[in-house]
């Protein structure tokens, strides 16, 4: 049963339309799941979505990809993203992303995953579709737009002046200052604009003054 579930599906995640399709052949396809989940062949993540359990996984699984199939439309950004792109030093553990739905948190058998409500208006500016290179892909924030996020989602923050963003992006967020020069501030420009953010206008004139001190 297994062997040919593996055969029918190509990556470790799937969904249970996936999942039945799968077991197709097989009566009573429902005590067939149960069973699958009891051996651990396969490992649910939460309702309706898998992964194939340790035994049986050719490849390791991609909470990138899990993310954005578990609750939707999201896109992966905050300190996970940030930290995936090596701008921010610590390793992040809880995938983040945000969404044009409700706040969301799923505690899983492959980890935690939470989803910050972003304005739709917001939402589909300064995101890459990235490509796993086998076939699968996921949503995430650009540098820029995950930097934004971040900013706009510490909403207790008392930022008014270019000294105190720059103070909070080195000492308190651990930005690295190379990768704070590359970033684009015409993206985060848009932003602000789009946010109508006070705040992110200050993020766009602290990368404007630093490109202009590079040149």
């Amino acid at each position: 049963m297994i062997d040919q579930l593996r055969a029918d599906v190509p990556h470790e995640e799937f969904d249970y339309l996936a999942l039945t399709a799968g077991l197709r052949g097989y009566a009573r396809p429902r005590d067939r799941v149960t069973t699958l989940l009891r051996h651990q062949a396969i490992i649910r993540v939460k309702k309706g979505l898998y992964v194939f359990g340790p035994t049986y996984r050719r490849a390791p699984y991609s909470r990138e990809v899990l993310a954005n199939l578990m609750y939707g439309p999201s896109c992966i950004s905050l300190e996970y993203a940030l930290a995936y792109y090596g701008l921010i030093p610590e390793r992040v553990e809880t995938v983040t992303s945000v969404t044009t739905g409700k706040s969301r948190a799923f505690d899983s058998p492959v980890g935690r995953f939470t989803y910050w409500p972003v304005p739709e208006r917001v939402f589909p500016i300064g995101i890459d579709r990235i490509e796993t290179g086998d076939g699968r892909a996921f949503l995430m924030a650009r540098r820029e737009r995950a930097l934004c996020d971040v900013l706009m989602q510490r909403r207790g923050l008392k930022i008014r002046t270019l000294g105190q963003l720059r103070t909070w992006l080195t000492d308190d967020l651990r930005c690295d200052t190379d990768e704070l020069a590359s970033l684009d501030a015409t993206l985060v420009s848009g932003l602000a604009r789009t946010w109508g953010s006070a705040r992110l206008r200050l993020l766009a004139q602290l990368l404007q003054n630093r490109k202009a001190s590079d040149e």
